[in-house]
């Protein structure tokens, strides 16, 4: 799921898409689904990986992620409670030649986006969460958030009553990425942490690496990377690559709020996933590091 938002946009098929996205993050315990034909032996190259990946792009089928697994060498897809057995099988025919490079497991629920450093902002018709404040070189202030948070939104509020005015949308990816940035312009509280957290510089963790997420929806919750570079298929044409994918659990309005790690370093920005936090799911983020870059700005 993309961590959505908690209201619809009205009126424009694509704030219905991202509705849909912020309605079911649902528990997500993997659950593989064997392979006839794959060898639990066989290798891989990386050309071959590639290929496979590619495979499945092409095959579009939404509600898919997929990441190659550096342990197994295989990459491994990740399919929600809306793909059927025949879009597998979809998928593992366009993957012709390379389809015993795919372990193919299925998650309970829905992927969709997540909307609300966790702190509560509010668009005209939705609720995401804050990921970081950031400032560029000039000294002037931003904060960054998901894509899809700040696709076709204009001003933001720090509160539900939309009357108190913190910025407005200075840039904004989505799909292909999901990082988008709101300039300052309300005399609002600024600090450079994350529930308390002092982030003091921004990279991308291992694989393995021990992380927290803030969101407006559900607070703080603690996990661990499972993949990087992962490619999630939000359906409706919204596909965005080079995720990080994790174990940390999330639901409707936490979507681009922070990932970070305990030693105050910035990793991501909440997209979305499937689960919810009382039994657990799947969650990935946009790395923070991409989007800094993009605008030219770092945290603080």
């Amino acid at each position: 799921m993309r961590i959505k938002r908690t209201t619809p946009r009205s009126g424009i098929s694509r704030r219905t898409r991202l509705t849909a996205v912020s309605a079911g993050l649902v528990a997500a315990a993997a659950i593989a689904i064997p392979s006839a034909n794959a060898s639990d032996t066989a290798t891989f190259s990386a050309t071959e990986l590639k290929s496979a990946g590619a495979s499945v792009l092409e095959a579009d089928v939404p509600g898919t992620a997929w990441a190659v697994d550096s342990k197994t060498n295989r990459l491994v897809v990740t399919v929600d409670s809306t793909v059927s057995q025949a879009e597998i099988a979809k998928i593992k025919e366009q993957a012709g030649a390379n389809a015993d490079a795919l372990t193919i497991k299925r998650t309970p629920g829905k992927f969709t986006k997540l909307i609300q450093g966790g702190d509560a902002i509010y668009a005209s018709s939705w609720r995401c969460s804050l990921g970081f404040n950031v400032q560029n070189s000039s000294g002037a202030q931003f904060f960054v958030t998901a894509g899809h948070c700040t696709d076709g939104a204009g001003t933001w509020y720090s509160n539900s009553g939309r009357t108190t005015v913190i910025g407005s949308t200075a840039g904004s990816s989505f799909p292909g990425n999901d990082y988008g940035i709101v300039r300052y312009s309300g005399s609002v509280s600024r600090p450079g942490t994350a529930n308390g957290v002092d982030i003091t510089r921004a990279a991308t963790p291992a694989v393995g690496t021990t992380v927290i997420r803030d969101g407006s929806t559900t607070g703080t919750h603690s996990g661990r990377v499972t993949a990087l570079n992962a490619t999630v298929n939000y359906g409706g044409g919204d596909v965005v690559s080079g995720l990080i994918q994790t174990n940390v659990c999330a639901e409707p309005g936490d979507s681009g709020g922070p990932l970070y790690g305990s030693n105050g370093t910035a990793y991501g920005l909440t997209s979305g996933g499937s689960g919810n936090c009382s039994t657990g799911g799947t969650t990935f983020f946009q790395p923070v590091t991409e989007a800094l870059s993009a605008y030219g700005v770092s945290v603080y």
